[in-house]
């Protein structure tokens, strides 16, 4: 039986003369416009027919049909995460509903401001296994920031801008609105703006001053710092701070996967992405440092190998919006709760403050981490099969098209490769699942990109196996002309189980083979699918087609355009950190560094 949270829903003021009556469906549409939603991706169903009928007339709110729930919520994602808006999916009771549960805990994990409305059973079925009955509020209260029942009109309003609220303010997230389809159907007036009270959520966003001075004290005495920086600082638009605070210090920066553009990556102070197939310099450098900024990162397990043995002799300032985060892993030593926008403001305002006309010694640190860049750059090893090396196809996809684009890529080896080797000069041009790792979300999650942005160039980077499970939405895109590019990293299996049945199961490739690439029945041959769709489709097969097929692919504006870029299954992602072990052991190739020997 579903949670009754409706005493958290604001209430509305008592009822003015102007107001006018409207069915609660209408004010859900009303409230879209005044939020100014002007983008919205859904599904209709029995239980939130009501709101597709006063959307059909909105002339302000454009509806995108997916074709698959889960379609709308990482379209909705993409929207939001290239954008910096809010992004809103919607969707029926029931399956509906939980087809959307994946795109909300992907949410979760990568803080990406998200709102899904969902229609409900009526109030009077609900707790008896109505027809298309879900209990989602209840499902999703472990991956939302907080999740609505709405039982009757008068309450609508007020829920749908308090979800905003929540959804934008703070750290962002997702929250869901469940509506009844009796208080779809029912009448009341219309007060807007309502009023939001939400008792007890009151994000901290200044920072208290005496941790901000030490934090600067700190840092002036340093002579190892790294600037440890994580999705947050693209999520709170502090890009430019970060770069002013850099550049004060003189610190060396790495960039998370979730951060990957947050800082250009042709600035000299950047050393890379750090983590479990980060570069060796942007690794060691945390590894050895003796104090870590961290900026709205939260010392993920897959930067930080064992835990335990992370960065032994570091001290950490965590600046972080969100309290919980803030020595969860790691113990912070000067715990900052703020906005980092606002956080590295005030930090280089006090660090210019503590060194005067001085500056730290950091000569001798340098001088160890650029000898790092120069003995370990990043490169991989040609193909012995003659097929195409995927790093290769990525790297021209991402010269070719320039810092301008935004690349989503789906989630494994293709992953990696697009976060290694395209060169990120700016915030939202880099979009993954970074948290969940949820395959499938590449084409949904660039199909809501360019719409958000249709202006760029937006590429989908995607596996053979990731495409499959979401490339339904080619469909949306060529309905509803969002001409995105499509990249199909076709090494004919799931790449990165394939690589560590290599390395640590003795080569046995258990169901990971799934014939769609060179050598195999082509099943499915992703050119006829492509064509199926009504997209542009192309197959490469040979090093000297790469680049003819990506200038088409960019030429071609008035259809999507999918590419099968056929490469090699035995290409591997390195540098790698195996999984348990210290950072100190990081794998710069196969045959290039400390045997992987397992720690308990």
């Amino acid at each position: 039986m579903s949670t009754d949270i409706s005493a958290a829903i604001p209430r509305p003021p008592s009822r003015t003369p102007s107001a006018p009556v409207l069915t609660g469906a209408e004010a859900v549409v009303r409230s879209l416009d005044n939020l100014g939603v002007s983008d919205v991706f859904g599904l209709p169903g029995g239980a939130i027919m009501p709101v597709y009928d006063p959307l059909m007339d909105d002339e302000a709110v454009r509806h995108i049909l997916v074709r698959h729930e889960q379609g709308a919520g990482h379209a909705a994602e993409g929207y939001a995460a290239a954008s910096g808006r809010t992004g809103v999916a919607i969707a029926t009771s029931g399956p509906g509903a939980t087809n959307l549960v994946t795109a909300i805990a992907d949410a979760y994990m990568d803080s990406v401001p998200l709102v899904c409305i969902t229609g409900q059973v009526f109030s009077t079925l609900m707790g008896t296994d109505a027809f298309q009955e879900a209990d989602i509020v209840g499902i999703t209260m472990p991956i939302t920031k907080h999740s609505f029942l709405v039982k009757t009109a008068e309450e609508i309003p007020g829920a749908i801008a308090a979800a905003f609220e929540i959804a934008s303010t703070g750290r962002p997230g997702p929250v869901l609105v469940d509506i009844t389809k009796d208080a779809q159907q029912a009448s009341a007036p219309f007060v807007w703006p309502p009023k939001v009270d939400l008792p007890g959520y009151r994000p901290v966003t200044k920072a208290h001053g005496k941790q901000i001075q030490a934090a600067a004290q700190m840092l002036a005495e340093s002579r190892k710092p790294v600037l440890y920086v994580g999705g947050g600082v693209i999520r709170g638009g502090a890009s430019d701070e970060l770069l002013t605070l850099a550049e004060a210090t003189g610190a060396p920066v790495v960039t998370t996967l979730m951060a990957r553009g947050a800082f250009p990556d042709s600035h000299a102070q950047h050393l890379g992405m750090p983590g479990m197939h980060g570069t060796v310099p942007a690794v060691l450098a945390l590894q050895e440092s003796d104090l870590i900024i961290a900026l709205g990162a939260r010392f993920d397990d897959r930067v930080t190998g064992k835990a335990a043995l992370f960065a032994p002799h570091a001290k950490v300032v965590h600046v972080d919006i969100d309290p919980a985060e803030i020595s969860k892993i790691r113990f912070a030593d000067v715990p900052i709760v703020g906005d980092v926008r606002d956080v590295l403001v005030d930090l280089e305002a006090a660090f210019r403050g503590v060194i005067g006309d001085g500056q730290p010694d950091t000569a001798e640190w340098w001088a160890y981490l650029d000898g790092l860049r120069e003995e370990f750059p990043l490169g991989y090893a040609p193909t012995t099969d003659g097929l195409l090396s995927p790093q290769y196809v990525i790297q021209r996809i991402g010269e070719l098209t320039g810092p301008e684009g935004v690349y989503a890529s789906g989630v494994g080896q293709h992953q990696m490769w697009a976060a290694q080797f395209i060169k990120y000069e700016r915030p939202n041009s880099w979009l993954n699942s970074g948290g969940a790792g949820t395959m499938g979300y590449a084409v949904p999650a660039a199909m809501g990109a360019k719409v958000a942005q249709p202006e760029r160039v937006v590429w989908a980077i995607d596996g053979d196996g990731c495409f499959q499970m979401t490339n339904q939405e080619l469909a949306t895109c060529v309905i509803n002309q969002i001409p995105i590019k499509v990249a199909i990293i076709n090494n004919s299996s799931l790449g990165m189980v394939r690589q560590w049945q290599t390395l640590f199961f003795d080569g046995r490739h258990s169901n990971t083979d799934l014939n769609t690439g060179h050598g195999t029945a082509r099943i499915p041959d992703f050119v006829k699918l492509g064509e199926a769709y009504g997209c542009l489709a192309i197959r490469v097969e040979t090093e000297d087609q790469i680049d003819d097929a990506i200038k088409l692919a960019l030429e071609t504006n008035d259809r999507p355009v999918v590419i099968d870029f056929v490469v090699s299954a035995d290409a591997m992602v390195w540098p790698m950190v195996p999984q348990g072990v210290s950072n100190s052991y990081i794998q710069y190739a196969r045959e290039h560094a400390p045997a992987f020997d397992e720690e308990d």
